[in-house]
């Protein structure tokens, strides 16, 4: 097992002192009013170089290195994986959704067409969205499928005779579909004798404002109030073949979206150790506060199995960071099971650690005052975003099922 570096330990703080000034003061505006939360991220990009460094290795991608936009390259792969993280354990401390609305702007919906697009469209969409100068959505739930995205796809994309395309179909549950400025869309394409299950998937780029494109207003929910969450719903949107990923309708967009799904799994415990790090200070400070019985209720001994549960939680959940700094260092990246692997634990750790903080509340915790009520809120979408529980099991069985 590593350890984090001096120089990890520096950033930490740093990205700490940043949150802690600029994001813990505003979090009941994020949580609960109507402040969308891009501009503190820019402020954020902007005060690390975060935005120039996306600039640079942008840049080196084009140039043709074989490094991905967010690879530090070489030796310094596990680095360059620590100082993405890092940002994300520190903004799930307070504010969970901040990660969300990050990630899928800068890590799904540019990382699809970094991955898939033509050098003209990384140029036209990516780096835009990679230094968060544009906020991007990546669309594939519908209100039919969710699980089974690929299945009950109904979103369609039709030739239009001229070389381009008209889409139609609705999408739901998208982070950043009210205020995206760039949604990847992804859909099927309609085929004369092929059935639909068998239809081809395509994916388009498509921008805020144009004609038959509808995108939502917030949409209200459980937890992460500070990621806006909308639907998008398309009718005969005009889309010329320069918007179809990689400007061919042979690319495998099914392996794309599975291998999108990879990375956002395996970001789970970088966030739920965020979460799981926050309500176990916020735990210690009030077992040690909270008088019952005349005495600190940190001295009973089921509050000290709370506590010491929390904490067993928290050392596997860096150790799962850790895994995959190494992993980045060797040049190398968790498979699907593993992925799959990391985000099961992940999810229900964070989740049951920040039910355990509202327990260790009480009355409390039930409270909105009380920053475990949000915790829990929060932590419970991990087990359900990025495919649930059932189905990281069913993954990780057929992957064991499988091998020889």
């Amino acid at each position: 097992m590593i350890e984090w570096s001096e120089q990890h330990q520096m950033i930490r703080d740093a990205v700490r002192r940043f949150v802690e000034a600029e994001i813990e003061p505003n979090v009941e505006a994020l949580e609960h009013g109507d402040t969308p939360p891009y501009e503190v991220l820019r402020k954020m990009f902007r005060t690390f170089g975060m935005d120039e460094l996306a600039r640079a290795r942008f840049a080196s991608q084009l140039e043709g290195d074989g490094r991905r936009a967010g690879d530090g390259g070489g030796g310094g792969r596990g680095d360059a994986v620590a100082m993405q993280l890092i940002p994300i354990i520190e903004l799930c401390r307070h504010c969970p959704g901040m990660v969300t609305a990050m990630g899928v702007s800068v890590g799904l919906t540019a990382g699809a067409i970094l991955s898939k697009g033509t050098r003209a469209q990384k140029e036209r969409w990516a780096l835009d969205l990679l230094t968060l100068d544009k906020i991007g959505a990546w669309a594939i739930t519908e209100p039919d499928s969710g699980s089974d995205a690929f299945g009950s796809m109904k979103s369609t994309a039709r030739r239009d005779g001229n070389g381009g395309y008209l889409l139609n179909g609705a999408k739901t549950f998208i982070t950043n579909g009210p205020y995206a400025d760039t949604i990847v869309f992804i859909c099927k394409l309609e085929e004369d004798g092929v059935a639909p299950a068998e239809r081809r998937v395509l994916t388009f780029v498509l921008e805020r404002g144009m004609e038959g494109l509808t995108q939502s207003r917030p949409m209200r929910k459980m937890g992460l109030h500070s990621s806006p969450t909308g639907e998008l719903f398309l009718h005969d949107v005009r889309a010329g073949r320069e918007r179809l990923l990689g400007e061919s309708e042979d690319l495998q967009s099914r392996t794309g979206a599975k291998s999108t799904f990879q990375v956002e799994r395996t970001g789970v415990a970088a966030m739920a150790l965020g979460i799981v790090e926050r309500c176990l200070e916020l735990s210690l400070a009030y077992a040690r506060e909270r008088v019952q019985f005349g005495r600190p209720i940190g001295e009973f001994q089921l509050i000290q199995e709370k506590l010491a549960r929390m904490e067993v939680a928290r050392m596997n959940l860096q150790n799962l960071v850790f895994r995959q700094i190494e992993l980045a260092e060797a040049g190398g990246s968790p498979t699907l099971a593993e992925a799959s692997a990391m985000k099961l634990y992940a999810a229900r750790a964070a989740t049951e650690v920040a039910l355990e903080a509202v327990q260790v509340y009480g009355g409390n915790g039930y409270m909105s005052e009380y920053r475990v009520e949000q915790l829990a809120r929060d932590a419970k979408v991990l087990q359900i975003y990025a495919g649930t529980d059932e189905i990281q099991i069913s993954a990780i069985a057929r992957s064991l099922l499988s091998s020889s």
